[in-house]
């Protein structure tokens, strides 16, 4: 009896010993996994799938969703390619012989370039004219009616003397013509000679969140078509001057700023949220700076692309002044006796007159430095501009504006016209 007691005695103390081990070495793996970030019970009991294989799935999903608003887009994204009749220039052969200095300079030497000369009475009307039809630049656009009105940038098509040709997503091609342009924003709508085409879905921009992810599609610098870029909103409600070759220089306000890459010939392509939904047009970057790029929101367009609809052409109301909306800063700046509005003023050249002669405002007799208070009760501020403000009326109304005139404030009635 007394050696079967030890012999239990001892059974016990081997298995103590050996469920001691175990229970210390799986403490010992669980603090470890504790300190490396790596513990997974789900994964042990296939719960769970690794980290690696997690943060895969998530990265496929989002890319997904990219992809899903591009494939949704696309084919309504159209590139402008832009035409004009200039001097031809026609290639002579170097009169000492091209491959004589190609041995020195390489294969890359050019022939001499001269325009061109008649050299006969029967030449044909093109070549005795000098001139030849030549790619000058491109841009973007998006489709938004199904029988081929188009949304794009005023400063993309607005060569009185040059052709339009819009260049679809499967490589088909249409003349265009403009029908109408609106320079406060910087827009305009092409019309094509085409129907059931596909169309965009236009989104709202009054609620856009600064941080939200953006997609942006465009004939990236004329050459690569429905170029792709992704970023964020970096900012809302700017206020830029946008300048171009033959545009010169245009106030654009309340726009998007946006870190996704707007490169040139992007101009006038859509600026889509992670749904596919339109919520900006495109229209200008930061020069000198990385990433930096701004978008007309769509809600501002939303009511000119009705009036196309519905009458052809664009309509929109005209007050006739050049102004800058007041700030704090600039109120203190110049020493005035109010922090809002909008006061009157001249533009740099010469021709920028304060009030356009024979304009309402002209009419009304508003002047240079008259400070815009209100219309219609409702303040001029940086959040809500004249033009906003004008925009919601239509030409021929009457509308009130409370004016700072020699420090005195007056009211002024107003009668709109449509914009010349």
């Amino acid at each position: 009896m007394d050696n079967n007691f030890k012999k239990a005695f001892i059974a016990v103390i081997v298995i103590s010993i050996i469920v001691s081990s175990i229970v210390g070495a799986g403490f010992g793996f669980w603090a470890g996994s504790l300190a490396s970030n790596q513990l997974n019970f789900g994964q042990w009991f296939g719960f769970s799938k690794p980290s690696a294989e997690r943060e895969k799935i998530i990265k496929v999903s989002e890319d997904s969703a990219v992809i899903s608003a591009v494939d949704k887009v696309s084919p309504a994204v159209v590139s402008i390619i832009i035409t004009k009749n200039l001097p031809k220039i026609q290639q002579y052969g170097n009169p000492f012989g091209s491959e004589f200095f190609r041995q020195f300079f390489g294969s890359d030497f050019p022939d001499f370039a001269l325009p061109s000369q008649p050299q006969n009475n029967n030449q044909s009307n093109q070549d005795s004219s000098g001139t030849v039809k030549q790619e000058i630049g491109g841009g973007s656009g998006f489709i938004i009616t199904a029988d081929g009105l188009i949304v794009t940038n005023r400063h993309v098509v607005d060569d009185a003397e040059a052709d339009y040709t819009v260049l679809m997503n499967d490589g088909k091609k249409f003349p265009a013509k403009v029908v109408g342009q609106d320079q406060t924003i910087d827009l305009a709508i092409l019309k094509i000679d085409a129907k059931n085409l596909p169309t965009v879905e236009l989104g709202d921009s009054a609620n856009l969140k600064v941080g939200q992810s953006v997609i942006a599609i465009g004939n990236a610098l004329g050459e690569f078509r429905n170029t792709v870029s992704t970023g964020v909103i970096s900012g809302l409600a700017r206020s830029i001057t946008a300048s171009g070759a033959l545009s010169g220089a245009e106030e654009l306000e309340n726009v998007i700023q946006t870190d996704a890459s707007i490169n040139q010939g992007n101009s006038g392509g859509p600026l889509l949220n992670i749904a596919g939904q339109v919520i900006g047009i495109n229209t200008a970057m930061a020069q000198g700076a990385q990433n930096i790029g701004f978008a007309i929101p769509i809600d501002a367009v939303k009511s000119i692309i009705n009036n196309v609809k519905t009458n052809g052409r664009i309509v929109r109301p005209w007050l006739g002044v050049r102004y800058l909306i007041i700030n704090q800063s600039i109120a203190q700046d110049n020493k005035l006796s109010v922090d809002y509005g909008a006061i009157i003023v001249r533009g740099q050249k010469p021709t920028d007159l304060a009030v356009i002669p024979g304009s309402p405002a002209d009419k009304a007799g508003l002047t240079e430095n008259d400070i815009i208070l209100e219309i219609n009760g409702e303040k001029i501020t940086e959040e809500n501009l004249l033009a906003a403000e004008i925009a919601k009326f239509k030409p021929g109304q009457e509308i009130t504006l409370k004016v700072l005139h020699q420090a005195k404030e007056k009211t002024i009635k107003v009668k709109l016209e449509e914009a010349r």
